[in-house]
């Protein structure tokens, strides 16, 4: 409860990640939105890129625009 409350108040750590994740060439997006290695915050599933040289988490990555279509249907 008390985490709860401060990750409320401040914001969340992003203390417990995933492990670094490194998508396959036939799982990468037909828009080439994930060329990198990520990790993604478990408690509040942000996802930020991963520096293996430094073994560090680098900067948040932007979430995916979806393009919302419309569906009309004809009568």
């Amino acid at each position: 409860m008390f985490n709860t409350l401060f990750s409320t108040l401040f914001g969340c750590a992003h203390n417990r990640t995933t492990f670094p994740i490194t998508p396959s060439r036939k799982s990468i997006l037909a828009d080439n939105s994930r060329k990198s290695t990520y990790v993604v915050c478990l408690d509040c599933g942000k996802e930020f890129d991963y520096n293996w040289k430094e073994m560090r988490i680098g900067s948040p990555v932007a979430a995916p625009v979806i393009a919302q279509t419309e569906h009309r249907v004809a009568h």
